[in-house]
């Protein structure tokens, strides 16, 4: 079957409503991909799928991020296990940290998670992200943190992981990576980007003398910046998708 028979027939088997997600989240992978966030075929992208049912896409285990489309990603259930029929597999103990924030947050539709080396060096410090940039900054009051406890594998740790969560939008896993929990596929995506860059603006500034912000501008800098987040995030996600069509439309097969 050729790439585009199997992305007309998954879209005709789905609602438009899922067809669209199912675009978002494929070009989500191609962007992290693109911008060397990627891990191999390691970590995930997950979103909800619309509807009543709990289910969520994820990426098939033993692609890599720059061969996701709308079309093979796999439709699972809390459990990770496969729902609508698919000639690939996922990586069921990798859903680990995504089903359970999934469940614990009706409001959140996608889960991102990275395992890039800027990400895990600062996770791996212990005063964490600092508020030496404007970037950082602005997600003053959205970061929360969560000890690590070997690779992410057992249910055991889902209690843990949603109670370090919260009601925040991002996570440091220490020693492990970084994580946004959007209300869009966009909104996500714009978290874990700025979150990215702080982490990277924090690595390029260690070793020299910083200046830091004291708390109380940074909690200012989110306060101005979070009214208009939810708007900025679409905008700035169509302008992304709009790039991505011109260079890489081959994830909407």
């Amino acid at each position: 079957m050729t790439a585009t028979a199997a992305a007309v027939s998954v879209k005709d088997q789905v609602s438009p409503e899922e067809w669209k997600t199912r675009l978002d989240l494929a070009a989500a992978y191609r962007m992290i991909a693109r911008n060397g966030w990627d891990d191999l075929i390691f970590t995930h992208l997950s979103a909800r799928v619309p509807g009543p049912d709990h289910h969520f896409l994820l990426n098939p285990f033993g692609l890599l991020f720059e061969e996701v489309t709308a079309s093979n990603l796999v439709k699972i259930d809390l459990k990770g296990k496969v729902v609508m029929a698919s000639p690939y597999m996922v990586n069921a103990a990798g859903f680990v940290i995504h089903s359970c924030i999934h469940e614990a947050r009706p409001d959140v539709l996608s889960v991102m998670h990275t395992h890039t080396v800027a990400g895990i060096a600062v996770s791996a410090q212990k005063d964490g992200l600092l508020p030496l940039s404007q970037t950082a900054m602005t997600l003053s009051g959205e970061i929360s943190y969560h000890d690590y406890e070997g690779l992410a594998l057992e249910d055991a740790e889902k209690p843990r992981l949603v109670a370090d969560l919260g009601d925040k939008r991002a996570m440091i896993l220490r020693n492990h990576g970084l994580l946004a929990a959007g209300r869009s596929i966009g909104e996500a995506y714009l978290i874990l980007a700025m979150l990215e860059k702080a982490c990277a603006i924090q690595v390029a500034a260690q070793g020299r003398d910083v200046i830091l912000q004291p708390d109380s501008m940074g909690h200012r800098v989110h306060n101005q910046a979070v009214h208009g987040f939810g708007m900025a995030a679409a905008i700035v996600w169509d302008g992304l998708k709009r790039k991505l069509d011109r260079e890489d439309p081959s994830y909407a097969q």
